[in-house]
């Protein structure tokens, strides 16, 4: 299948979507999926020339030619108790019904689609999604969990998620996206998240990505964070032949806080590739980054980080941290932190290491008595659970440790001894 034969496939679904909706939406929302639209047939699937997309080929993904599936977006919202008097938590096509003007101000206005393919593919087929609201000086106690599944279908899938999430001045809220799918099923996840933390707001995401081995997962997600606001980011990512993740985050006050922690294994022929953006507009502002990926086999790994501090982002403070760990000699890693300055009174420190396990570290475990696949094991959870730990839901931290102990055929008991 060519190029344009792959957009035409996209550019007809489109059509059919548009003729199925026409008496439903507004005409603001039916002007922006146009626009979205023909964006996408003018940028078509990035290619080997894309410096954004060197490492990161996507012409498997294109050859596929994926159909588009509308599930309900309420459906993906876990039961839970209720909620504060004045948070909104509904399907994005009911919130642009029935408040237009919480929405219309935020909806892809924060994730440009202009600029990236996937954001305008997303954008394009915007039918619903889900729509989070937290209105001034509320505190949402409980996590508000999204759960997203990709369920069989007749034909390869594409699943067009969408969150938008605003949180008002002085308001707190946790947020859990979980995104899973048909172990054996060739299907596509194409997700964008905006993120609104508004004045003195704290936001605290997690994100688990645990879908198929043959599933694609692209997701993009853009945080806006006002004065003195705060929001924290712990990405997972377990599963997919081609994953790719990116957070964009931009201070638009002072004084706020951006955390963002990732986590990524991959074995087999598995693609998965995260990139960050922390743009410091203004100053003193704090942004700290870590993130890990464990990779064996054939597996290949992509980290992009870039802090962009502006020339009035004075009193910056940012870290960037990136560590891989190769498990074979055949699995790989292309990384590249950036720092981008242009103030001259900041505090920023990037860094990336890429490893094998320590001879050292296996050699005292073995003096213990520990066989050398166990003390692998070890060695390999401790690192990966150094971010699962950082994890403050304990149903996510919890069944992550879980997973991690299965991984490496390790009881409770064994990692706890490690960790002691």
């Amino acid at each position: 299948m060519t190029k344009l034969e792959r957009q035409n496939t996209y550019l007809a679904s489109f059509e059919r979507l548009e003729r199925e909706l026409a008496a439903c939406g507004t005409p603001a929302l039916h002007q922006l999926r146009k626009a979205a639209m023909a964006r996408f047939i003018e940028m078509g699937f990035p290619g080997a020339k894309d410096e954004e997309w060197r490492f990161t080929s996507t012409a498997a993904l294109a050859r596929v030619p994926f159909e588009p599936v509308f599930p309900t977006s309420r459906d993906a919202v876990e039961p839970s108790r209720s909620l504060p008097q004045g948070v909104i938590l509904c399907s994005l096509a009911e919130a642009l019904a029935e408040r237009p003007d919480l929405v219309e101000r935020h909806l892809a206005r924060r994730a440009d689609f202009r600029f990236h393919p996937f954001r305008a593919l997303n954008t394009a087929f915007l039918r619903d999604g889900l729509f989070l609201y937290v209105p001034a000086h509320t505190v949402v106690e409980e996590p508000i969990y999204l759960s997203f599944v990709a369920t069989d279908a007749p034909a390869p899938s594409v699943w067009h998620r969408r969150c938008l999430v605003v949180a008002e001045s002085d308001s707190r809220a946790t947020l859990v996206e979980e995104y899973t799918g048909a172990a054996d099923s060739v299907y596509f996840t194409n997700a964008v998240t905006e993120i609104v933390v508004g004045a003195g707001a704290h936001v605290d995401h997690y994100k688990v990505q645990r879908e198929g081995d043959r599933a694609f997962h692209m997701a993009a997600m853009q945080v806006q964070l006002g004065r003195a606001a705060r929001f924290s980011s712990h990405a997972v990512s377990q599963g997919g032949q081609w994953v790719r993740n990116e957070i964009n985050a931009v201070f638009e006050g002072e004084g706020g806080e951006c955390i963002l922690n990732g986590m990524y294994r991959a074995s087999g022929e598995q693609l998965v590739d995260n990139r960050t953006f922390i743009d410091h507009a203004y100053p003193h502002c704090a942004s700290h980054e870590l993130y890990k990926g464990i990779l064996d086999d054939k597996a290949r790994g992509v980290f992009n980080g870039k802090i962009y501090v502006r020339q009035d982002a004075q009193k910056t403070d940012a870290k960037q941290t990136n560590q891989t760990l190769l498990l074979s000699d055949d699995a790989t890693i292309n990384t590249k932190p950036q720092l981008e300055i242009y103030a001259d009174d900041v505090k920023c420190t990037h860094g990336a290491t890429v490893g094998q396990l320590d001879a050292e570290s296996i050699f005292y475990l073995r003096s213990r008595g520990i066989g050398l696949a166990e003390a692998r094991s070890l060695l390999t959870y401790a690192f990966a659970n150094d971010i699962v730990s950082r994890i403050k839901v304990d149903k996510v931290r919890e069944e992550l440790e879980r997973s991690l102990l299965e991984a490496h055929h390790l009881p409770a008991s064994e990692a706890g001894k490690e960790e002691a």
